[in-house]
Formats: structure tokens, sequence, C-alpha cells
């Protein structure tokens, strides 16, 4: 068994162990600053998290909510881009963390890059991706989530995934039809992400209702590993997730809690922040 299914399956299976739900926060690479990236994230883990969604900036992210983008914006912005992504990525490595590094992002600019190091020049040439596959497992990486890739036209990129040793991470949504979980159950590895509701990122109040229907559906069809995100925010959901499936992701609570602390805190508020979700501080002690 490689390497990268290893951190996977170790990740989920030392959760199940302790008998909780797997903290799987998201992480902008470069926002507020690239110099804070690899901190923030090692303070995601420390409080709890165990793995890591890194995302990758991009000008575009239609899947994103406001949060999201804006912090899309601000990496942009500070200069961030894929090479940033992986200096991050290898700099964790180095320090010694090990739990599982997912990379999250859109396809136009994991083609450019592989334009730009020796692939195809053919825009819609999933070969152009195996140059970022190749780099991406030389940082460390697990596996990526290309969001604006559908399971039908990802072979190309799936083979190029495979043979650096990294998990392609699907997404279903609540639409998702019986064929298309099938393709994707068919197809998976790590762990499958399951959007909790049809729209963009964006923390929410409530999980819809019919999220325990979704779940159920999708476990029909696959043993791996199943992660809920997009509109989880906070304990209560984590809770609430963890009694359907194995993962709960944060992405747009994580970002604003960044954005909200003094600079001079950033690190040990995102800590507390993490401790609190997974349970190891009563929120009303982090206050």
């Amino acid at each position: 068994m490689s390497n990268y299914a290893n951190r996977y399956e170790r990740a989920f299976a030392e959760a199940k162990s302790r008998g909780e739900t797997l903290f799987m926060p998201y992480l902008m690479a470069g926002f507020p600053s690239q110099a804070e990236t690899v901190g923030l994230a090692k303070a995601l883990h420390g409080g709890g998290g165990g793995a890591i969604e890194l995302g990758m900036p991009f000008s575009d992210p239609l899947a994103d909510g406001p949060t999201i983008q804006v912090a899309n914006s601000v990496a942009l912005a500070g200069g961030a881009g894929i090479d940033h992504v992986l200096d991050s990525v290898r700099q964790l490595r180095a320090d010694g963390v090990e739990i599982p590094i997912t990379l999250m992002g859109y396809l136009n600019p994991l083609l450019a890059y592989g334009r730009t190091h020796g692939a195809a020049d053919a825009a819609n040439d999933m070969s152009s991706l195996e140059p970022f596959a190749r780099a991406a497992a030389e940082a460390g990486a697990d596996g990526m989530i290309v969001v604006d890739l559908p399971p039908e036209e990802s072979d190309d990129a799936l083979a190029a995934l495979r043979a650096n040793n990294l998990c392609l991470v699907y997404l279903l949504a609540p639409t998702s039809t019986p064929e298309r979980i099938a393709d994707v159950a068919q197809r998976a590895c790590g762990f499958i992400y399951l959007v909790s509701v049809t729209g963009t990122t964006g923390a929410r109040d409530s999980l819809p209702p019919d999220l325990v229907d979704f779940v159920a559906r999708v476990r029909s069809a696959t043993q791996l590993p199943l992660a809920v995100g997009f509109g989880v925010s906070n304990r209560e959901q984590v809770e609430t997730v963890g009694r359907l499936c194995e993962a709960a992701v944060i992405g747009s609570a994580v970002i604003t809690t960044v954005q909200e602390a003094a600079p001079a805190d950033r690190i040990a508020t995102l800590r507390t922040f993490a401790e609190v979700v997974t349970g190891r501080r009563r929120e009303e002690a982090a206050q």
C-alpha cells in the first residue's frame, strides 16, 4: 500500500479508534499572507485537525462563497500561487506534520502549471496535469480535489495522479444521480467529499434536513470514508455530521476566524477554534 493511501487510512482509523469525527479544516494558502500559511496550518493540526485541505488560489472560484472568494483574492494579491502551495506542503512535512494534506482548487491553474513545466500545449489535454501531480507528490501531498473536473471527464487526470501515488478526491452533491454516485464510487480514493447543500461554500445556521438521506445513498455505493462540507461551521454541526459519516470539513469559518483575529493572535485563536470544534476545549472556556 502506498504512503498516500496509508495517511488517509491511518487518519480515519485513528479518529475511529478515539470515537471521534475526523476534523478536516480548509485553509487558503497565502491567506492572509504567504508567511502565515504554515503556522496557521500547524495551529489547525495542533488543535485537533486530523487532515488538512489546502486551498490553491484562483481568480474565479465559482463554487466558493464570499468568504473564501475574498481569501482567494487576498492570496493572489499577495503573490501566492502554485509554487507557494507546494512550498507550504514541503515545509509542513519537513516540520513533522504527517496528517493527510489534500490540495483543493480549480482545473485551469493546474493545466497552466503543466504547460509551463513541459506538458502538452492543448488547453483541454488532461496530461497537462502530470507535471503538477509529480510536483505535488514530491512535496508530500496525498491527494487533490479539483472542483470543476466532473468524474466522467476525469480519467486522464486520474491516471496522472495515480501514477504519482496521489488520490483524486471527488465531490458529490445532494442532486447527484445514482449513476453519478456509482461512477464516483468506482474511481474514488482516500475519501469522498459530500457537498451538503446545492450552492456555494459558506457557514450556515443549520445543516439541510435531507443530509441523512444523501449520506445513506452514497454509503450504499461505497465503503470509503465520507466527509461532509459546505455549511459546517461549529461543534454542534460537527457532532451532527459525525453521527452520519467519518469526517467534517470546515472552511469559511476557519477563514473568518483568521480574518477577525488580531494579527499577533491569529495562530493562537485558530488553534482555539480547532480545539472547540473538535471538543478538546469547551466553548465557554475559550471565550
